[in-house]
């Protein structure tokens, strides 16, 4: 039997197109990939890559094969951050998407599988993944099918000497490697100019509404709404308590509406007393007291038609909810669960 969620996760396809179409105008020569690990930043991979292709996008990354299977069926140009363990090899083979080979092992391990086109991580200061600039001097990549060359910048979203210094090892391979493209930008590090978007950039957050460098906060949209059910509405008399430990006492008696959402789904416990909801026609009504597992108190006195079973939309932009709660953007988009039902819309 399918039951109707009481949460919902409106994904504007309008806004995730045009912020796209955003990003791909500031690459300028470079072609404009797309990140969409992480079930597409939570609002759900197989949606975002769909509408992204049909906007122009032709290069999608995810994190692993998992992610990389559950995409075949669209037929994309896929590559696989995270590589290629002893464990990918048949899926791999299977070629449904492209390995991002990130050490000498992987290299080794790529070749004696009977090798073909693959990516290559290179590291260039961040420490994470990727062959060292070294050994791709030294020839660790001599014969490999190499399509694309990639590096990730560790500080793109500050204006820091280690943006180029990145930039100029990883520009120092240009011509050692025998690679089709190189590429280096995500979302931040496409605003810091064309001497970083190389052949390819590729976006993540970006993407999805989240402003990576407050020089980008007017070229981008928000992608994610989620939406929650009036589980009950109460009147609270003044100097009576809502939430776990009493934390917001009514100053006057106060309409209180609780929702069917809490830090289970991804609406942080950060946002108590902190962040809100929006009514249809924008009135912000502010959150009571502790955010809990399941449900969130908001303030609806300023809206007398609101009852038991009405939606509410988060106000849930992400720059201004991440200052807010102190909560990184990407852990807010990320976060959302799984009981929402995610529904587009254009």
């Amino acid at each position: 039997m399918e039951i109707a969620a009481p949460l919902r996760l409106r994904v504007d396809r309008d806004a995730l197109t045009a912020n796209w179409q955003a990003l791909d105008r500031l690459s300028g020569a470079a072609a404009c990939g797309a990140a969409v690990k992480a079930n597409g930043y939570g609002l759900g991979a197989v949606l975002v890559a769909r509408t992204l292709a049909l906007a122009g996008c032709r290069d999608f990354f995810v994190s692993n094969w998992a992610e990389a299977v559950a995409l075949a069926p669209l037929g994309l140009t896929v590559s696989v951050l995270h590589g290629l363990r002893a464990e990918d090899v048949a899926v791999a083979r299977a070629g449904i998407a492209r390995p991002v080979l990130g050490t000498a092992e992987q290299v080794a391990r790529w070749r004696e599988s009977g090798g073909g086109a693959c990516d290559v991580m290179v590291d260039t200061g961040m420490n994470r993944l990727g062959v060292s600039v070294e050994a791709v001097r030294e020839g660790l990549l001599d014969g490999l099918a190499v399509e694309t060359l990639l590096s990730h910048l560790a500080c793109a979203d500050e204006d820091v000497p280690m943006n180029a210094r990145q930039q100029a090892a990883f520009a120092s391979l240009a011509g050692r490697v025998v690679a089709r493209r190189m590429s280096l930008a995500n979302s931040a590090g496409i605003a810091l100019g064309a001497d970083y978007h190389f052949d390819l950039t590729r976006p993540g957050l970006a993407l999805y509404g989240g402003v990576p460098r407050a020089d980008m906060a007017g070229l981008l949209r928000q992608v994610a709404y989620p939406e929650a059910q009036i589980l009950q509405r109460r009147r609270v008399p003044a100097g009576e308590t809502v939430g776990y430990n009493a934390t917001w006492t009514a100053p006057v008696d106060t309409e209180v509406a609780t929702l069917n959402l809490g830090y289970a789904d991804g609406y942080r416990r950060a946002l108590s007393g902190r962040g809100a909801a929006r009514a249809a026609d924008g009135v912000r009504l502010p959150v009571l007291g502790r955010v809990s597992m399941d449900m969130v108190a908001i303030d609806v006195s300023a809206r007398p038609d609101l009852a038991e079973g009405d939606w509410l939309a988060m106000d849930y932009d992400l720059a201004a909810a991440s200052a807010v709660s102190g909560v990184s953007q990407y852990e807010l988009l990320t976060g959302l669960g799984q009981r929402f039902g995610r529904q587009s819309v254009e």
